[in-house]
């Protein structure tokens, strides 16, 4: 892969990469889809404007860490307009964030809630709210671009994690178009961790995986809070080993 060019790394050009993913059309169907369900509604949202779009990356454009979740939910960030925000998965996200001091608040409602992340992106597999929240893996393929550009585009990438399965295995292949290489082949168990190498410019990332915070996983015990710390306590310490 080609190195990476200094126009295309950095706060603006996240910001600029983040303005065509709002307006991306690659998955008529899916843009057709959250169209539908910010037209329809969900009874309790009746009197809200949803957002209906291709939901951009939150957080810090100048990030060390990156967390890269699957894709929005139908009336969660595709009502909101902003990562993990207006469903359950997001309550649980956000408050361990806050925990690990990379929010500056636990709660999460809107994009008006003055919520800010610090030293952390928030991004995803897929732009669009799924039908059932299952991608197909065309369109995980034709979404997989615009977070191989966002993980380049951070100069002071040093974490990635993973949330879920896909969310896993799409850090991996945006790493590895990025022009990152794994020793080892990654695999998904929570708290598992690899380590990817760039040799130009020479780089080096440490990349975590984790349960994700889905309903599913935490009302069944799968995932319990302190299960999702211990993720981003791990990206703290690697931090400060990576200097």
């Amino acid at each position: 892969m080609a190195r990476t060019s200094d126009e295309s790394r950095g706060p603006a050009a996240i910001a600029a990469l983040e303005r065509r993913i709002v307006g991306c059309e690659r998955c008529p169907e899916l843009r057709a889809y959250c169209a539908e369900v910010a037209r329809v509604k969900r009874r309790e949202y009746r009197d809200q404007t949803y957002w209906g779009k291709p939901v951009p990356a939150f957080g810090d454009f100048a990030a060390r860490v990156a967390a890269v979740g699957l894709a929005p939910g139908a009336h969660g960030s595709n009502r909101t307009g902003r990562m993990f925000t207006g469903d359950a998965s997001g309550v649980w996200l956000y408050r361990a964030l806050y925990r690990a001091g990379f929010a500056n608040q636990p709660e999460q409602r809107d994009r008006d809630d003055g919520m800010v992340l610090k030293d952390l992106l928030i991004t995803a597999a897929l732009r669009c709210a799924p039908p059932g929240n299952k991608p197909t893996p065309q369109q995980l393929k034709r979404c997989a671009p615009y977070l191989a550009a966002e993980l380049a585009a951070l100069s002071e990438l040093r974490v990635v994690i993973g949330l879920g399965a896909i969310g896993t295995r799409a850090a991996v292949s945006a790493l590895r178009e990025a022009g990152y290489e794994f020793a080892t082949p990654p695999v998904f168990a929570h708290l598992a961790e690899s380590e990817a190498v760039r040799a130009d410019p020479p780089a080096r990332i440490s990349l975590l995986a984790s349960y994700h915070p889905s309903r599913q996983n935490t009302n069944t015990g799968v995932l319990t809070e302190a299960m999702l710390d211990a993720v981003f306590i791990r990206a703290r310490h690697l931090l400060g080993k990576q200097g």
